[in-house]
């Protein structure tokens, strides 16, 4: 799509301009938040410069416009060299203007500035009108909030979806202030043949990059042992409380508790408890006016523990292990999708981070490393012991 802007600068009073659809989702859209997934040179970037620089500068004046990335030497090789490639293209860069210590332009009585999360001083620092944040996906959700807090008017980020989870998932896109849109090179009519060819032989080279570069859709993390789980805000008010799992630690290892729901086919899980350093009475303490008198499965390997929580008052019993209890206990998750609640931050880590071992040669083996599993271990005890295989295969509640 060509169309024709007015620049505000010198001689030059319009300009015709290649945009694609990313450009117009800008222009159209009344949303606080704009996000632009997108695969590989879907134009995403340049069209989000081309807005800021011919609509948003056109249409303000004394605003202040704040483009970052996660670290300087990412933004000046790549965002802050499009956006002055830009300007120089259209004949209407002024040296003048650029203030290249500060890696700041002035533009029509706008400052455009070019700062990192590695510039403590500057994310902190003045407040905002208009922020992007290019590739996304590199920031934790700490550095979100961080840029967010000092931002008083539109928000755009854009990144390619190499995350299968990620903050933006659960935390941005659901917003009802954000607007959501994906792109690919196909939606991108400027792009040379020949890139196009390149890009379309990922499909037969690596499906996870044909996924993320190529159809702009989120990447699959090939070694996670669960890939069923999503987040969700509350526990609906028709999930049963199946049961509630505890996983033993102390110093080193946390006392890890979940509650367990199910809906239909569906389990809810949601974070009770994850602390080091508890002893029984503390955990009961903890625990008795969060579960009353509902069945709370612990790690059989302390029974001692399960005897002493139940002489204060807790419902504890024993989890079912035996053998391949843990390969067992996987298996009966997987067979639903789980949902959790977006509060349990401990057991959405765990979640991600719980793979499967592999071997020297990057063979993946049917054994989980041991490490991010002291909730799952929770709900795993919960499986083996109310959800059974019937004569189908399927499980359900006993």
């Amino acid at each position: 799509m060509e169309v024709l802007h007015p620049l505000k600068s010198r001689s030059l009073t319009q300009a015709k301009l290649q945009t694609n659809k990313v450009f117009r989702h800008l222009l159209n859209s009344d949303k606080k938040i704009i996000i632009e997934q997108g695969g590989a040179r879907s134009g995403k970037t340049y069209n989000i410069l081309l807005w800021i620089i011919c609509v948003y500068c056109n249409q303000h004046s004394n605003k202040i416009i704040t483009i970052c990335r996660k670290t300087f030497p990412a933004i000046r090789s790549t965002v802050m060299r499009d956006f002055l490639e830009i300007l120089r293209q259209n004949q209407i860069y002024d040296p003048e203007h650029h203030n290249k210590s500060n890696s700041e332009y002035w533009l029509y009585d706008n400052l455009v500035e070019f700062i990192s999360l590695d510039q403590a001083q500057k994310v902190r620092g003045r407040k905002r009108d208009l922020l992007f944040i290019n590739e996304a996906n590199e920031l934790s959700y700490e550095d979100w909030q961080q840029l967010i807090f000092r931002t008083s008017g539109r928000i755009i980020l854009d990144y390619n979806p190499a995350d299968e989870y990620h903050w933006i998932y659960d935390r941005v896109i659901p917003r009802e202030d954000a607007e959501f849109h994906r792109t690919t090179f196909n939606d991108n009519p400027f792009l040379e043949q020949s890139i196009k060819d390149e890009i379309k032989r990922l499909k037969d080279l690596d499906e996870n990059y044909w996924r993320v570069y190529g159809l702009g859709l989120q990447g699959s993390s090939q070694d996670n042992v669960f890939n069923n789980f999503q987040m969700i805000d509350r526990i609906p008010d028709n999930a049963k409380l199946i049961s509630y799992g505890l996983d033993f630690g102390y110093s080193i290892d946390p006392t890890a508790v979940v509650g367990v729901y199910k809906y239909g086919n569906d389990i809810y899980v949601n974070e009770v408890m994850f602390e080091r350093g508890l002893t029984n009475p503390d955990i009961a303490e903890r625990l008795s006016p969060i579960v009353n008198r509902n069945e709370v499965i612990c790690d059989s390997a302390e029974p001692k523990s399960i005897e002493e929580l139940y002489r204060m008052g807790i419902n504890s019993k024993p989890a079912t292990k035996g053998r391949d209890s843990i390969q067992n206990g996987i298996d009966i998750l997987k067979r639903h999708k789980i949902f959790i609640t977006t509060s349990s931050l401990n057991l959405i880590k765990e979640f991600k981070n719980y793979k499967w071992q592999v071997d020297k040669n990057g063979k993946k083996l049917n054994v989980p490393v041991d490490k991010f599993n002291h909730l799952l271990d929770g709900l795993r005890y919960v499986g083996l012991i109310h959800l059974k295989e019937n004569k189908r295969g399927w499980y359900s509640i006993r």
